[in-house]
């Protein structure tokens, strides 16, 4: 291998060139799926590639345009703007008059692409002057604007299995154009934990296994076998795939809400661990704790609240790490804590009354006649005062007479711990 070809990082001299290279994605592009069937007619359709990093997005779309003849222009969101898409159109409009080529244009993250931008693409999408294949790792539905969204078609590319990295990872060991020629010793037990660090990313775990194969001094037999130690100086730690701000965000938090919800500990301190374990802003961890202990604990363990707040405060006085265990402490007891969300649907009926009624005036008898004047028009007149009564409890009305005899507050019949 030549050193300007070794200086090419190797998930791309080993990008595959054809269908029939591409590991993984079966539900896309088995010989059945409607997918592969139109890549192999050559017919076209702007699309977006929805997937985790490093699950073929970027190489499908190089595979589209293989096959369909297409003029392929990349573009990365991250450095291009609206002029650079002019220059574009303008070019793939040439490409069609002269030579009747259609123009693939391959936009790289393209939830990061604000409105105005995306806005660009619409009428040349709509005409058909470009073929737009979109790549993200972001709901779409969340991050492209409707307009464009609707003009293609969405394809989801999921994560790709260990299976399917171990797979990877031996054909750069023995590719003439990956790893051959460094003559790897690479046992199984390091190749699974290559695939465990990698979580699904085969260019993380190609760079990974090229960094310590390139790492590593030949022995006397010319071999290189690569150790677990060596694997550890190069990758650090395993990256656990997460984006705080994206959709995982809010998969994440789902997750740890609805196991406590199903009172299983176990899970709780899952999610909660993937989470604080992947950069996760631990007050706002622990400010979900306190809604959780509100709405699905509420009356049936008023202690919930007491010490979700505690959590709160153990993690802003004391930071991380040692207040993640003031936040796995609150998990374990909001799960196991009797759950009930009377309070939540009480205060969601009073809520809807209030936004909804007729906004009726405070009865009289409720009023407090601060002045002569206000006790001479009635304020406070035969208001009862609960303490003169047995148990203070006192039976009057204290809804606006459009709501009298309203009841919002049911709790359920669960036992209080």
């Amino acid at each position: 291998m030549t050193q300007e070809l070794i200086n090419v990082p190797i998930a791309e001299r080993l990008r595959p060139q054809d269908l029939s290279e591409i590991v993984g994605q079966e539900h896309l592009l088995a010989k059945d799926k409607p997918l592969r069937k139109m890549i192999e007619k050559g017919e076209l359709h702007s699309m977006i590639f929805w997937g985790p990093p490093g699950s073929g997005k970027t190489t499908l779309a190089r595979i589209i345009a293989h096959y369909t003849k297409a003029i392929f222009v990349s573009f990365s969101a991250v450095t291009s703007g609206v002029a650079d898409i002019r220059r574009v159109i303008k070019e793939a409009e040439a490409n069609r008059e002269q030579d009747n080529k259609s123009t693939i244009l391959f936009v790289d993250e393209i939830h990061r692409f604000n409105k105005t931008q995306q806005d660009a693409f619409l009428p040349h999408v709509e005409s058909g002057k470009i073929i737009l294949i979109g790549a993200t790792t972001e709901n779409p539905s969340f991050e492209v604007i409707g307009p464009l969204l609707s003009r293609c078609r969405v394809y989801i590319l999921h994560q790709l299995s260990p299976d399917n990295i171990k797979t990877i990872l031996k054909r750069a060991m023995n590719h003439a154009q990956g790893l051959k020629e460094f003559n790897p010793n690479v046992s199984e037990k390091i190749l699974d934990y290559i695939v465990n660090i990698a979580q699904g990313d085969a260019r993380s775990a190609l760079t990974t296994l090229d960094l310590a194969v390139q790492a590593t001094e030949p022995d006397k037999n010319n071999l290189r076998k690569i150790t677990e130690t060596t694997i550890e100086h190069i990758a650090s730690r395993k990256i656990l795939l997460y984006d705080k701000g994206g959709e995982e965000h809010y998969n994440l938090i789902s997750a740890l809400h609805k196991c406590l919800r199903d009172s299983d500990p176990d899970a709780s301190l899952y999610w909660l661990a993937r989470m604080l374990e992947a950069g996760e802003d631990p007050l706002y961890i622990a400010r979900r704790l306190v809604r959780f202990a509100v709405e699905d604990i509420g009356d049936a363990n008023n202690l919930a609240l007491v010490v979700a707040n505690a959590a709160k405060e153990a993690v802003d006085f004391i930071g991380r790490p040692e207040g993640d265990l003031a936040l796995a402490q609150a998990v374990v007891f909001l799960a196991m804590a009797p759950k009930s969300n009377s309070i939540y649907r009480a205060y969601g009926m009073a809520k809807k009354d209030a936004l909804e009624s007729q906004t009726e005036p405070v009865p009289l008898h409720l009023r407090n006649p601060v002045t002569s004047l206000m006790k001479n028009i009635g304020y406070g007149k035969d208001y009862k005062y609960a303490h003169d009564f047995p148990d203070a409890k006192i039976d009057q009305e204290h809804f606006p007479p459009s709501l009298k005899g309203r009841k919002y507050y049911k709790p359920y019949p669960r036992k209080k711990s």
